[in-house]
């Protein structure tokens, strides 16, 4: 069986001629998306660091282009059937050396082409499945971060209510502790008094103490008052 010429492999092409690479370069990054699909393409394209991986990519986004805008396809259907890279032309140049000579110099260019076509039904198939079953994953994987964030706020928010209780019950034990020690305080203080002589006392012995003593200036008043009255007895 004889394989099919280049030129006549079905489906939709994009075209890249003379780009100043060489094949072997650009041909190391098209076996890689050979044969995958056109978003497994992308992705790979974009993960890859090679010179060849940024202009092998706006090859293969034009042949979607055409082949969603020239015969109808659908993107997400379409795969890289094939991806190869000719030699273009070759420029000759020269670099000076010594004693005369000269080094050549090959500066090489290559044609890039892309095509894609339509996956078969049991591909397209396998696909929507996975696409299927990843959506479902996703969306398990999305309820349980969830549920374990809702179960993390409602056990913060548990911690912070019950924070705020015993704080609130340990600001009112202080306050009755407080009130009690002032009651207390009040209570076994002594009152205070002012006696007759105008000091001001705190204990109601000391003012029965004092009003039963009597100053000595009193007592000596008195006692000169009973001697002048016996001398004036006398001398009547």
């Amino acid at each position: 069986m004889t394989a099919s010429k280049t030129n006549e492999r079905p489906g939709t092409r994009a075209t890249l001629r003379g780009f100043p690479m060489s094949a072997s370069k650009a041909r190391v990054v098209l076996n890689i998306v050979r044969g995958e699909d056109v978003n497994t393409a992308r992705e790979i394209l974009a993960g890859t660091t090679r010179e060849a991986a940024d202009v092998i990519g706006k090859v293969l986004a034009s042949a979607v282009a055409n082949a969603v805008n020239n015969d109808a396809q659908v993107a997400e259907e379409l795969y890289v059937s094939a991806a190869y890279a000719d030699e273009g032309i070759t420029m000759k140049r020269f670099s000076p050396r010594a004693r005369g000579r000269a080094g050549k110099i090959f500066k090489r260019s290559t044609h890039i082409t892309v095509i894609v076509s339509r996956m078969d039904e049991e591909r397209l198939e396998r696909m929507r499945s996975a696409r299927t079953e990843q959506a479902a994953a996703s969306r398990s994987r999305r309820v349980a971060s969830s549920r374990r964030r809702a179960d993390q706020t409602a056990s913060l928010n548990k911690r912070e209510a019950a924070h705020e209780a015993q704080a609130e019950l340990d600001a009112a034990a202080e306050v009755e502790a407080n009130n009690l020690a002032l009651e207390t305080t009040e209570s076994d203080a002594p009152e205070t008094f002012i006696n007759d002589g105008g000091e001001e006392v705190t204990d109601v012995a000391a003012i029965s103490d004092y009003d039963d003593e009597t100053p000595a200036t009193e007592v000596a008043d008195e006692d000169e008052k009973t001697v002048s009255t016996d001398t004036t007895e006398e001398t009547n």
